[in-house]
Protein backbone atom coordinates (compact mmCIF):
# COMPACT_ATOMS: atom_id res chain seq x y z
CA UNK A 1 0.00 0.00 0.00
CA UNK A 2 2.53 2.57 0.90
CA UNK A 3 4.69 1.67 -2.26
CA UNK A 4 1.52 2.19 -4.73
CA UNK A 5 0.08 5.07 -2.03
CA UNK A 6 3.39 6.79 -2.30
CA UNK A 7 3.76 6.98 -6.17
CA UNK A 8 0.21 8.33 -6.82
CA UNK A 9 1.14 10.49 -3.86
CA UNK A 10 -2.02 9.51 -2.01
CA UNK A 11 -2.67 10.89 1.61
CA UNK A 12 -1.04 8.44 3.91
CA UNK A 13 -4.19 9.19 6.03
CA UNK A 14 -6.57 7.28 3.42
CA UNK A 15 -3.98 3.73 3.20
CA UNK A 16 -6.01 2.07 5.78
CA UNK A 17 -9.16 2.66 4.23
CA UNK A 18 -8.37 1.89 0.72
CA UNK A 19 -6.40 -1.08 1.88
CA UNK A 20 -9.48 -2.49 3.07
CA UNK A 21 -11.46 -1.24 0.35
CA UNK A 22 -9.29 -3.26 -1.85
CA UNK A 23 -9.59 -6.41 0.77
CA UNK A 24 -13.30 -6.42 -0.10
CA UNK A 25 -13.06 -5.18 -3.58
CA UNK A 26 -11.59 -8.36 -5.14
CA UNK A 27 -14.40 -10.98 -4.33
CA UNK A 28 -16.16 -10.16 -7.22
CA UNK A 29 -12.87 -11.96 -8.97
CA UNK A 30 -13.21 -15.11 -6.77
CA UNK A 31 -13.42 -18.53 -8.34
CA UNK A 32 -17.10 -18.89 -6.37
CA UNK A 33 -18.22 -15.96 -4.21
CA UNK A 34 -20.95 -16.22 -2.16
CA UNK A 35 -23.66 -13.51 -2.37
CA UNK A 36 -22.50 -11.95 0.52
CA UNK A 37 -18.91 -11.41 -0.34
CA UNK A 38 -20.08 -9.82 -3.73
CA UNK A 39 -22.39 -7.50 -1.74
CA UNK A 40 -18.79 -6.66 -0.27
CA UNK A 41 -17.11 -6.47 -3.37
CA UNK A 42 -20.05 -3.82 -4.73
CA UNK A 43 -19.89 -1.55 -1.99
CA UNK A 44 -16.18 -1.19 -2.11
CA UNK A 45 -16.50 -0.99 -5.86
CA UNK A 46 -18.75 2.39 -5.28
CA UNK A 47 -16.37 3.57 -2.63
CA UNK A 48 -13.31 3.06 -4.68
CA UNK A 49 -15.01 4.71 -8.10
CA UNK A 50 -16.02 7.51 -5.81
CA UNK A 51 -12.45 7.82 -4.76
CA UNK A 52 -10.78 7.83 -7.83
CA UNK A 53 -12.93 9.92 -9.50
CA UNK A 54 -12.89 12.71 -7.20
CA UNK A 55 -8.53 12.42 -7.36
CA UNK A 56 -8.90 12.84 -11.25
CA UNK A 57 -11.10 16.14 -10.49
CA UNK A 58 -8.83 16.93 -7.56
CA UNK A 59 -5.71 16.69 -10.08
CA UNK A 60 -7.53 18.13 -12.94
CA UNK A 61 -8.05 21.76 -10.99
CA UNK A 62 -4.74 21.10 -9.27
CA UNK A 63 -2.18 19.67 -10.95
CA UNK A 64 1.48 18.04 -9.85
CA UNK A 65 4.17 16.09 -10.46
CA UNK A 66 2.56 12.82 -9.53
CA UNK A 67 1.49 10.15 -12.35
CA UNK A 68 -2.81 11.29 -12.40
CA UNK A 69 -1.34 14.47 -13.23
CA UNK A 70 0.67 13.22 -16.19
CA UNK A 71 -1.42 11.08 -17.64
CA UNK A 72 -4.37 13.90 -17.46
CA UNK A 73 -1.99 16.24 -19.52
CA UNK A 74 -1.22 12.85 -21.93
CA UNK A 75 -4.97 12.75 -22.37
CA UNK A 76 -5.71 15.97 -22.68
CA UNK A 77 -3.30 15.98 -26.05
CA UNK A 78 -4.81 12.91 -27.44
CA UNK A 79 -8.50 13.31 -26.52
CA UNK A 80 -10.49 16.93 -27.33
CA UNK A 81 -12.98 16.04 -24.93
CA UNK A 82 -12.59 16.67 -21.37
CA UNK A 83 -14.84 14.38 -19.66
CA UNK A 84 -13.85 11.32 -22.25
CA UNK A 85 -9.94 12.29 -20.99
CA UNK A 86 -11.10 11.91 -17.20
CA UNK A 87 -12.75 9.19 -17.71
CA UNK A 88 -9.85 7.63 -18.98
CA UNK A 89 -7.56 8.58 -16.53
CA UNK A 90 -9.70 7.47 -13.76
CA UNK A 91 -9.95 3.73 -15.23
CA UNK A 92 -5.99 3.81 -14.96
CA UNK A 93 -5.83 5.37 -12.03
CA UNK A 94 -8.22 2.50 -10.44
CA UNK A 95 -6.71 -0.33 -12.56
CA UNK A 96 -3.60 0.76 -11.36
CA UNK A 97 -4.27 1.34 -7.28
CA UNK A 98 -6.24 -2.27 -7.48
CA UNK A 99 -3.45 -4.22 -8.96
CA UNK A 100 -1.22 -3.28 -6.15
CA UNK A 101 -2.47 -3.87 -2.52
CA UNK A 102 -3.74 -7.42 -2.57
CA UNK A 103 -0.96 -9.29 -5.33
CA UNK A 104 1.92 -7.44 -3.53
CA UNK A 105 1.28 -7.56 0.08
CA UNK A 106 0.28 -11.43 -0.42
CA UNK A 107 3.30 -11.95 -2.22
CA UNK A 108 5.49 -10.43 0.53
CA UNK A 109 3.59 -12.34 3.23
CA UNK A 110 3.88 -15.51 1.81
CA UNK A 111 7.45 -15.11 1.02
CA UNK A 112 8.12 -14.89 4.05
CA UNK A 113 6.13 -17.10 5.48
CA UNK A 114 7.61 -20.14 3.30
CA UNK A 115 10.95 -19.22 4.02
CA UNK A 116 10.38 -19.30 7.72
CA UNK A 117 9.16 -22.99 6.93
CA UNK A 118 12.11 -23.47 5.04
CA UNK A 119 15.36 -22.20 7.45
CA UNK A 120 17.78 -24.29 5.45
CA UNK A 121 16.65 -22.66 2.42
CA UNK A 122 16.60 -19.42 4.22
CA UNK A 123 20.60 -20.41 5.35
CA UNK A 124 21.34 -20.52 2.47
CA UNK A 125 19.99 -17.79 0.93
CA UNK A 126 22.19 -15.81 3.35
CA UNK A 127 24.66 -17.36 2.37
CA UNK A 128 23.73 -16.58 -1.27
CA UNK A 129 22.74 -13.72 -1.49
CA UNK A 130 22.84 -13.07 -5.54
CA UNK A 131 20.12 -16.29 -5.55
CA UNK A 132 17.36 -13.86 -3.93
CA UNK A 133 15.47 -13.08 -7.23
CA UNK A 134 15.36 -16.76 -7.91
CA UNK A 135 13.72 -17.03 -4.72
CA UNK A 136 11.24 -15.04 -5.35
CA UNK A 137 10.78 -16.58 -8.58
CA UNK A 138 10.25 -19.84 -6.78
CA UNK A 139 7.30 -17.93 -4.56
CA UNK A 140 5.65 -16.49 -6.88
CA UNK A 141 5.27 -20.16 -8.65
CA UNK A 142 4.84 -22.77 -5.98
CA UNK A 143 2.13 -20.20 -3.97
CA UNK A 144 1.06 -17.54 -6.65
CA UNK A 145 -1.20 -14.80 -4.95
CA UNK A 146 -3.75 -14.99 -7.80
CA UNK A 147 -4.83 -18.67 -7.98
CA UNK A 148 -7.49 -18.22 -10.99
CA UNK A 149 -7.83 -15.40 -14.06
CA UNK A 150 -10.84 -15.33 -15.73
CA UNK A 151 -10.66 -14.53 -19.58
CA UNK A 152 -14.02 -14.55 -22.08
CA UNK A 153 -13.80 -16.35 -25.36
CA UNK A 154 -13.99 -14.42 -28.20
CA UNK A 155 -14.74 -17.10 -30.86
CA UNK A 156 -15.41 -20.69 -30.77
CA UNK A 157 -12.63 -22.33 -30.21
CA UNK A 158 -11.00 -25.48 -28.84
CA UNK A 159 -8.53 -25.73 -26.59
CA UNK A 160 -6.69 -29.31 -25.03
CA UNK A 161 -9.83 -31.12 -26.93
CA UNK A 162 -11.91 -29.06 -24.99
CA UNK A 163 -14.84 -26.94 -27.25
CA UNK A 164 -14.83 -22.99 -25.98
CA UNK A 165 -17.94 -21.13 -27.50
CA UNK A 166 -17.81 -17.60 -27.91
CA UNK A 167 -19.02 -15.33 -24.97
CA UNK A 168 -18.31 -18.18 -22.41
CA UNK A 169 -15.96 -17.21 -19.45
CA UNK A 170 -13.25 -19.48 -18.89
CA UNK A 171 -11.29 -20.06 -15.43
CA UNK A 172 -7.83 -20.56 -15.48
CA UNK A 173 -6.48 -22.14 -12.71
CA UNK A 174 -2.86 -20.71 -12.41
CA UNK A 175 -1.98 -22.26 -9.22
CA UNK A 176 -2.41 -25.77 -11.26
CA UNK A 177 -0.30 -25.11 -13.99
CA UNK A 178 2.68 -23.71 -12.21
CA UNK A 179 2.21 -26.98 -10.68
CA UNK A 180 2.29 -28.52 -13.91
CA UNK A 181 5.05 -32.00 -13.65
CA UNK A 182 5.00 -31.51 -17.38
CA UNK A 183 6.93 -28.51 -16.68
CA UNK A 184 8.40 -28.83 -13.44
CA UNK A 185 10.55 -31.24 -12.18
CA UNK A 186 9.28 -32.19 -8.54
CA UNK A 187 6.59 -29.06 -8.34
CA UNK A 188 5.14 -30.00 -4.95
CA UNK A 189 8.73 -29.10 -3.57
CA UNK A 190 9.38 -25.75 -2.66
CA UNK A 191 13.24 -25.21 -4.14
CA UNK A 192 14.88 -21.70 -3.99
CA UNK A 193 17.81 -23.00 -6.29
CA UNK A 194 15.12 -24.05 -8.69
CA UNK A 195 15.27 -21.66 -11.97
CA UNK A 196 11.53 -21.12 -11.67
CA UNK A 197 9.16 -20.04 -14.40
CA UNK A 198 5.40 -19.74 -13.78
CA UNK A 199 2.06 -18.19 -15.18
CA UNK A 200 1.68 -15.78 -11.75
CA UNK A 201 2.03 -12.07 -13.73
CA UNK A 202 -0.39 -13.59 -16.84
CA UNK A 203 1.12 -13.16 -20.27
CA UNK A 204 0.79 -11.67 -23.87
CA UNK A 205 -1.19 -8.41 -23.61
CA UNK A 206 -2.17 -9.39 -20.37
CA UNK A 207 0.92 -9.47 -18.41
CA UNK A 208 1.18 -7.70 -15.27
CA UNK A 209 1.45 -4.01 -15.56
CA UNK A 210 3.31 -4.20 -11.70
CA UNK A 211 5.27 -7.27 -12.67
CA UNK A 212 8.90 -5.04 -11.93
CA UNK A 213 7.38 -3.71 -9.09
CA UNK A 214 6.51 -6.42 -7.74
CA UNK A 215 9.79 -8.50 -8.10
CA UNK A 216 11.49 -5.32 -6.57
CA UNK A 217 9.80 -5.08 -3.29
CA UNK A 218 10.16 -8.40 -2.68
CA UNK A 219 13.70 -8.64 -3.45
CA UNK A 220 13.66 -5.51 -1.16
CA UNK A 221 12.28 -7.06 1.64
CA UNK A 222 13.86 -10.37 1.43
CA UNK A 223 17.13 -8.27 1.30
CA UNK A 224 16.75 -6.60 4.48
CA UNK A 225 15.29 -10.17 6.49
CA UNK A 226 18.03 -11.99 5.57
CA UNK A 227 20.43 -9.28 6.76
CA UNK A 228 18.44 -7.63 9.55
CA UNK A 229 16.67 -10.12 11.34
CA UNK A 230 18.43 -13.54 11.19
CA UNK A 231 16.26 -15.34 14.45
CA UNK A 232 13.10 -14.66 12.60
CA UNK A 233 10.88 -17.69 13.30
CA UNK A 234 6.91 -18.61 13.07
CA UNK A 235 5.50 -18.30 16.78
CA UNK A 236 1.84 -19.18 14.96
CA UNK A 237 0.29 -20.66 12.08
CA UNK A 238 -0.52 -18.17 9.84
CA UNK A 239 -4.44 -17.36 9.71
CA UNK A 240 -5.81 -17.11 6.08
CA UNK A 241 -8.13 -15.13 4.40
CA UNK A 242 -11.75 -17.08 3.53
CA UNK A 243 -10.52 -16.93 -0.10
CA UNK A 244 -9.98 -19.06 -3.17
CA UNK A 245 -9.07 -16.59 -6.52
CA UNK A 246 -6.61 -14.10 -4.57
CA UNK A 247 -4.88 -16.09 -1.60
CA UNK A 248 -4.31 -13.70 1.69
CA UNK A 249 -2.43 -14.06 5.08
CA UNK A 250 -4.41 -12.25 7.15
CA UNK A 251 -2.15 -12.41 9.69
CA UNK A 252 1.71 -13.94 10.22
CA UNK A 253 2.96 -14.05 14.29
CA UNK A 254 6.62 -14.08 14.32
CA UNK A 255 9.18 -14.14 17.38
CA UNK A 256 13.12 -13.89 17.31
CA UNK A 257 15.17 -16.79 19.01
Amino acid sequence: MSAIGGWLQLPPADYPLLRSLAHDQVFTQELLPSASQLARSDAATEQLEAYFRRLVQERRRAPGDDPVSAWLRTWDGLESDQEAADEAVYLLALLVFLAAPETTATLLSTMVWLLLEHPLQLGWLRAHPQHIPDAVEEVLRYDSPNQVISRIATADTTLAGVPIEKDRMVHLMVGAANHDPAHHLDPHIFDVRRKASHLSFSGGIHYCLGAQLARLEATTLLTGLLRRLPGLRVSAAPVWAPRVGFRRIMELRVARS
